[in-house]
């Protein structure tokens, strides 16, 4: 595996006050299809009880996954579900979406998730709103007996000679995310060279190989090359994140991402006259 750079991540607040670690990119596109992923990590419920109140977004997509606690999605469409502690939730906000995103409290008030945006290909922005969510028990997991698992979220996966399908398929920019959970010392190796963007976001202990990468830090890695890594002695958890960069230039302004200023300025006109509707 070739680590082309590494990325930190940096403290923010979102929503009403949420305490978050973020990393993003909106005008290089280094991370393309990705745009951004934000995570929740806290036992203090002050640093996340207000949530993100009811607020639009539109030309991107919105990924949420739960490793603890949840949250509750409302939105204009009439969707609304709890997304629980290993669930997932896809919505492509295409041309519109008004929702709110309020958590549940986990064990000692403890929450860990991440959301992440992927930009939406230019022809597909003003295309309806799809939504999508599935639980922890619905996501398929592949075990390589040697201490690593692998837990698909969204898309399809191949992990020692085993291949499987998450329910989520459509992200944008053909967008796959899976969970890689190594035991001290565990390897794992994947061929991902169908990708042109491999992202590799460590968010629980370290690896070792090919270089040291500790929770809390993002590797851009070369797609081409076989994805080969080792935890540390304390192991490790990451998101593997990859997909097919869709090389497009876009504007970004809060919640929406668009290819031109004139239709950023149109995007604010459409939701300050309503038409991005309000959750019931």
């Amino acid at each position: 595996m070739k680590i082309l750079n590494i990325i930190n991540q940096h403290a923010t607040q979102d929503g009403d006050g949420v305490n978050i670690s973020r990393i993003a990119d909106f005008s290089s596109l280094k991370l393309d299809p990705y745009l951004m992923i934000d995570e929740i990590k806290s036992g203090n419920k002050e640093d996340y009880v207000g949530g993100f109140p009811e607020h639009p977004h539109r030309g991107i997509d919105t990924f949420t996954y739960m490793v603890e606690g949840g949250f509750t999605h409302q939105d204009q469409l009439g969707n609304k579900e709890t997304i629980q502690a290993g669930g997932v939730q896809w919505m492509s906000t295409g041309s519109g979406v008004m929702h709110s995103e309020m958590p549940v409290l986990g064990e000692n008030n403890k929450i860990h998730g991440f959301q992440i945006w992927l930009n939406m290909p230019a022809k597909d922005k003003m295309r309806p709103a799809i939504y999508q969510d599935a639980k922890h028990q619905e996501l398929p997991v592949l075990d390589n007996k040697q201490g690593a698992l692998l837990k698909l979220l969204a898309g399809t996966w191949s992990f020692a000679e085993q291949q499987a399908v998450s329910p989520l398929i459509q992200l944008s920019g053909d967008g796959a995310i899976a969970d890689l959970s190594l035991q001290a010392n565990a390897q794992a190796e994947l061929d991902l060279a169908h990708f042109t963007q491999v992202l590799v976001m460590v968010y629980q202990g370290s690896l070792d190989l090919p270089c040291p990468i500790k929770a809390g830090q993002l590797a851009i890695v070369d797609s081409q090359r076989l994805f080969q890594c080792q935890a540390s002695s304390e192991g490790a958890r990451m998101l593997i994140l990859t997909g097919n960069k869709i090389n497009q230039k876009i504007v970004h302004m809060g919640p929406f991402v668009m290819n031109t200023q004139a239709e950023i300025e149109q995007t604010i006109r459409d939701y300050q006259s309503g038409k991005f509707g309000r959750i019931a």
